[in-house]
């Protein structure tokens, strides 16, 4: 499994995955709690998962906080020009010469997951 492939996308919309296994394996440690092996396993996974839906949910927080200051730091003719549609375009085709290839589709949570299950 590419560890950089499952973390990229939206950091927010994988911080709630993330959280979610947590407090589903937080659930199933609770179910197994007079197993002291199997509670502990669970336990930890539910912390490790827990973990890293906060740091990406602090990463997200990060993310747009620097998006806005950027944002807002542009002067705003500058954002209407390029708003326009020919700027966009123009913007696109500068990209496309610079990268030498068309940028690929984000990979959804759900295709993701599905790579996953499929993989193993």
């Amino acid at each position: 499994m590419a560890l950089k492939r499952l973390l990229t996308g939206d950091p927010a919309k994988t911080s709630k995955l993330y959280l979610g296994i947590g407090v589903l394996s937080l659930l199933k440690a609770i179910a197994v709690r007079d197993d002291r092996n199997r509670f502990r396993r669970e336990l930890l996974d539910a912390g490790l998962f827990i973990g890293i839906g906060i740091v990406l949910r602090r990463y997200s927080q990060l993310k747009a906080e620097k998006r806005a200051e950027i944002h807002d730091s542009v002067p705003d003719w500058l954002v209407s020009v390029a708003a326009s549609d020919a700027a966009k375009q123009g913007i696109r085709t500068v990209a496309k010469q610079q990268l030498g290839r068309e940028p690929e589709p984000e990979p959804s949570i759900r295709d993701r997951a599905r790579g996953l299950v499929s993989g193993s």
